[in-house]
């Protein structure tokens, strides 16, 4: 579906290959401009593949500034074939309704993000009805296919940010916006979507200020439930919330189909955290990104090494 004039293998290719391997990606969330360097810095001296990724929440309400402008702050890292060896750039969480419960201009946003030499995109219908949610995906699969671009979307509800969220216990025990199986297998055949987002007992980290500096729910997945949804669907599936995931959980779901994980909260946290200890100080703030991504790759994923195995 996509050519890519460095010589690398398109994102779409690498998440088959990945998919078909149960080897999973990392997707790093760059709330900050400056987080998109030691994101870079870290996928590379680790050897691994990974996704740096910026959703319009970050751009809204943290500092990513504009798809554009994180576009070209990644961009200035591209010169290097190592770097270009081991990322993409992900325009992640377009909505169609935001956390907030207002309607976004996203097919201004989708194109913003195919124009500014995004690899892939993301569209959020999941707030939608069902129709709705393909109606809107479709339209998104098309225009991305069309310039080469995979595309992502969501079906169920990851829950997290909005203003009055359940408890976490309460969300697991009765499946609240958990993934049909059966919706799923449909929604994939009518839209063509190239990777689904689930819901499967992850939760999205807080982004309130007073919020932000507690620690992550430590979310359990179903991984029952996960199974059957990569029988009815067969292409990658994509785990949102991936802060605080406990890992014998998160291992059985990379056998099940999980190839992507987004990480946001844990490494916002460690960059706002450090600037909190030590104020304008952007480099010692990058240098803790730089760490705990090291550790997640190193001692939490297992995952070093991967761009040898893709």
């Amino acid at each position: 579906m996509e050519s890519q004039s460095s010589g690398e293998p398109g994102i779409a290719e690498i998440m088959r290959r990945a998919f078909e391997k149960r080897i999973l990606i990392p997707a790093f969330n760059a709330a900050y401009l400056p987080m998109i360097k030691p994101i870079i810095e870290a996928l590379v001296d680790h050897e691994t593949f990974g996704l740096v990724e910026v959703a319009r929440l970050e751009v809204e309400k943290f500092g990513a500034v504009s798809f554009a402008a994180a576009a070209q702050e990644y961009r200035r890292y591209m010169e290097n074939r190592m770097n270009r060896r081991c990322t993409r750039l992900h325009q992640d969480h377009v909505p169609v309704i935001d956390e907030d419960g207002f309607k976004v201009d996203w097919r201004r946003l989708i194109r913003e993000g195919l124009e500014n030499g995004y690899d892939s995109v993301m569209i959020d219908g999941s707030r939608l009805p069902f129709e709705e949610n393909v109606e809107a995906t479709r339209e998104v699969v098309e225009m991305a296919h069309g310039k080469g671009r995979p595309v992502e979307a969501e079906l169920g509800a990851v829950l997290g940010h909005e203003k009055e969220a359940q408890p976490y216990e309460e969300i697991y025990r009765d499946k609240i916006g958990f993934t049909d199986p059966g919706e799923a297998k449909v929604f994939v055949e009518e839209t063509g979507v190239d990777w689904l987002s689930v819901a499967i007992g992850n939760i999205h980290g807080a982004i309130t200020k007073i919020a932000t500096d507690k620690e992550k729910v430590r979310a359990i997945l179903d991984v029952e439930h996960l199974s059957k949804i990569r029988q009815a669907t067969n292409i990658p599936l994509v785990l949102h919330g991936g802060s605080g995931i406990q890992i014998e959980y998160l291992r059985k779901a990379i056998e099940n189909g999980i190839t992507k994980i987004n990480i946001g909260f844990d490494i916002r946290q460690a960059y706002e955290q450090a600037l909190k200890a030590k104020p304008n100080d952007i480099e010692y703030a990058r240098r803790k990104v730089y760490e705990k991504i090291g550790q997640l790759i190193t001692e939490v994923y297992g995952i070093e090494g991967t761009i040898h195995r893709i």
